[in-house]
């Protein structure tokens, strides 16, 4: 199996883009959206570009944080973070919004950063703490961006 290094998912949701957009950027609510994200700790809400949060996430016995910085943030168009772990890059995590007649279609995008100077390092941090080999991570985070925009589209279409 090659390995991926971006995956992206859509989803058309019956909503306003602000409002989708609104619901991503309160990072706070991640939690309830993501299946790996557990919680997230934003010392000054709301989320902006610049702005530093942390991510606790777990899957099944693993559990492991993050730290993500804002590096977009255009309401109603994008909202974009990059992960990174012990001052290494991970990954950028983002999502785009564009209005349909009936709604907005919501893209979630991932890309590994592992790459270059300290790859090896954060690939094995990532074995270790979240128990997924990279060649497999782009297919674990397809299937966990299935979950959380299916999990948005039934809060915001009630």
């Amino acid at each position: 199996m090659q390995r991926l290094w971006e995956v992206e998912e859509s989803i058309h949701i019956k909503a306003a883009a602000d409002t989708l957009y609104d619901s991503v950027a309160d990072v706070r609510a991640m939690g309830r959206w993501s299946p790996e994200c557990r919680r997230v700790w934003l010392p000054r809400p709301p989320a902006r570009r610049g702005s530093g949060f942390v991510g606790f996430n777990r899957k099944g016995p693993w559990v492991w944080f993050t730290w993500c910085r804002v590096v977009r943030a255009e309401r109603p168009h994008a909202f974009t973070f990059r992960v990174s772990t012990f001052g290494l890059p991970v990954a950028e995590w983002g999502y785009r919004f564009t209005p349909t007649d009936d709604g907005t279609r919501v893209t979630e995008h991932w890309t590994d950063l592992r790459t270059g100077r300290g790859a090896r390092l954060t690939e094995l941090l990532g074995l270790v703490f979240t128990g997924t080999r990279p060649r497999l991570r782009a297919a674990r985070n397809r299937a966990g961006m299935r979950t959380t925009l299916h999990r948005l589209k039934q809060a915001a279409e009630g």
